[in-house]
């Protein structure tokens, strides 16, 4: 089990988690920030200067996600994780990779009051630190106030809040233990499918409005938008699998098998496995039916109908890639298959 304290810069992350560490039994600290260190070391100026923050690298997150499952299979029992995560389609990436491994997060937001946080970010100093660099800490804490604001309304409703400000890191920690035996701090309800241990076979509907623009929808355990759809399980028929797939994430009933557009072999690319990747033709939606359209929560964050250049900015390029071809089959109304989204060979059927 996971225990991550969330918030912001200076709301006491790092010292109520050692207190934690202290009172939970059989518990563990790992702050994540060490992974950012490391990828600051290892990394090219160039590429950090992109990002600016380690937060931002997909690479960071993996790795976050990585190194808490090794350090589990190593000592067991409960991480205590300090790391702000102010972005929720980083939350999610990071707690759905976690929830693909059967590891259980439960999520603490520290909330003090802002003039309290304001009142320690002025008194922070970085132990051995000139005080050029302790002004841009603090300069950097500040910074990050606005995006903490815009972010209370996700983080609110996700985790288990405390008001630290009146409380020493000590107290803080009880109360977060407290919260944790009696389940008042829940495990996330966040899901993910487990993560393959081969290629698999997906199968994924396009769906569209009256004004013929494509349906997409926003998984909570990836970055990137997707289309209706999933895994096919074992001996089950693919366009079977989009059916059901969209009833289980969609609310919706298709009347018909829809109609294959294409087939596209997604290649193998680590820590990917890729496989066969297919797109059916699941037609225009009825007039009303979108207003119908219910979402699991723990799944699914979001969904909107995108014209073929929104898509772009949406998708992956590999499935924007793929989306294009199949909206190119459903013209000429004859399959395609694919190799890494491009058509390969003579068209099928």
């Amino acid at each position: 089990m996971i225990v991550w304290i969330n918030g912001t810069f200076s709301a006491g992350k790092t010292s109520t988690a050692r207190e934690l560490t202290g009172i939970l039994p059989d518990s563990t600290l790992f702050d994540p920030e060490s992974v950012g260190d490391a990828l600051r070391a290892l990394l090219p100026r160039k590429r950090m200067a992109e990002v600016g923050d380690y937060r931002d690298l997909p690479g960071w997150r993996r790795l976050v996600v990585d190194t808490a499952a090794a350090l589990l299979a190593e000592v067991g029992g409960v991480l205590v994780v300090p790391m702000t995560l102010l972005r929720q389609d980083h939350r999610d990436e990071i707690f759905g990779a976690l929830a693909a491994r059967r590891i259980a997060v439960r999520h603490v937001l520290l909330a003090p009051e802002e003039t309290i946080l304001r009142q320690r970010i002025a008194a922070r100093q970085e132990p051995g630190a000139p005080q050029e660099a302790d002004l841009n800490v603090r300069q950097w804490a500040s910074d990050h106030l606005p995006a903490y604001r815009q972010a209370l309304g996700w983080l609110t409703a996700d985790a288990h809040v405390i008001d630290n400000g009146g409380l020493t890191p000590r107290e803080t920690a009880e109360r977060i233990a407290e919260a944790v035996r009696t389940d008042r701090a829940a495990v996330c309800d966040i899901v993910q499918t487990p993560e393959p241990t081969r290629e698999t076979v997906a199968a994924g509907v396009l769906l569209f409005d009256e004004q013929d623009r494509v349906l997409l929808v926003d998984p909570t355990y990836k970055p990137d938008w997707e289309f209706p759809g999933g895994v096919v399980e074992a001996g089950e028929a693919p366009a079977r699998a989009g059916v059901r797939e969209v009833a289980e994430e969609l609310g919706l009933v298709l009347e018909s098998v829809p109609h294959l557009l294409v087939v596209d072999w997604e290649t193998p690319q680590p820590p990917g496995y890729g496989g066969l990747r297919l797109l059916f033709d699941g037609g225009r939606l009825p007039e009303g039916a979108a207003a119908r359209l219910r979402l699991p929560g723990p799944e699914l964050r979001a969904w909107r109908f995108v014209t073929e250049a929104e898509a772009a900015g949406l998708l992956p390029r590999h499935r924007y890639a793929r989306l294009r071809w199949a909206l190119r089959a459903r013209e000429q109304g004859r399959p395609l298959y694919l190799e890494a989204g491009t058509p390969v060979g003579t068209p099928v059927g």
